[in-house]
């Protein structure tokens, strides 16, 4: 892992140090300045050609995240599946479960329902967030129904380097744990990109009730995301779809 400071004001950016190419999501725009460095680590899949960066100090808080590598990165065809129609899978995740924190990574293809058209740069980013949440639900119930459990604060998209990149923040009402009150939501940052017919989606998520304080850190994870070059060690999801290893 790669460690990297980033230094206070104006909207932090964990990843590619270009400023040409730093990309936040709207609400992002928002956020709080930090009056401290950062420490993060950088993850690069070179099975699915991806990396982004994620927080690992706050040093001036004497604050240290406690991430656990909850899935290894994995190919498409081995990768656990969101939904019983297996059509979007998580092929990495890592999680904080002291402070609540989830980063996943997922592949599935593109939900016709809401992405009709094969020309990617006419894509709507609702449309696109729609199409992966549609996918997401692990249990059997109809698109609709999926769809109500989730609530899409923003959405917008963005060119870096020629290719369209959908950023989008949702709430969902089904809390993963037992301990908190009923009205309490998980709330989310994404970021979707496209490559050969399948979407890649980067997810970050925390407990509303830790928003305010995580928000911002889990935001610049996201903006990092970005897919490679693909290299020898690249699967291209379509490839041996019945292997299982």
């Amino acid at each position: 892992m790669e460690e990297m400071c980033v230094k206070r004001r104006g909207l932090l950016f964990l990843g590619l140090c270009s400023s040409a190419s730093l990309v936040l999501p709207l609400s992002a725009l928002a956020a709080v300045e930090m009056d401290e460095a950062v420490k993060s680590a950088t993850l690069v899949d070179d099975t699915n050609a991806y990396s982004f960066t994620y927080p690992m100090e706050l040093p001036s808080k004497k604050f240290t995240f406690k991430w656990v590598e909850s899935r290894k990165p994995e190919r498409y065809s081995s990768a656990a599946p969101l939904s019983p129609d297996a059509r979007q899978r998580i092929v990495s995740e890592r999680v904080d479960m002291i402070n609540n924190l989830v980063i996943s990574v997922s592949i599935g293809p593109p939900n016709s329902n809401f992405l009709t058209s094969t020309d990617k740069n006419t894509w709507n980013a609702k449309d696109v967030a729609d199409s992966v949440l549609s996918d997401k639900s692990a249990l059997r119930i109809t698109t609709a129904q999926r769809m109500a459990e989730s609530s899409v604060l923003d959405a917008h998209s963005t060119k870096i380097d020629g290719e369209p990149y959908w950023y989008y923040e949702y709430l969902v009402r089904k809390s993963p744990t037992k301990a908190v009150e009923t009205n309490s939501f998980r709330h989310f940052v994404a970021t979707t990109a496209e490559r050969d017919g399948f979407l890649y989606s980067l997810t970050a998520s925390t407990l509303s009730t830790k928003w305010d304080f995580m928000g911002p850190l889990l935001q610049n994870t996201v903006a990092s995301f970005r897919l490679l070059p693909p290299t020898d060690s690249y699967v291209p999801p379509y490839k041996d779809p019945w292997r299982f290893w």
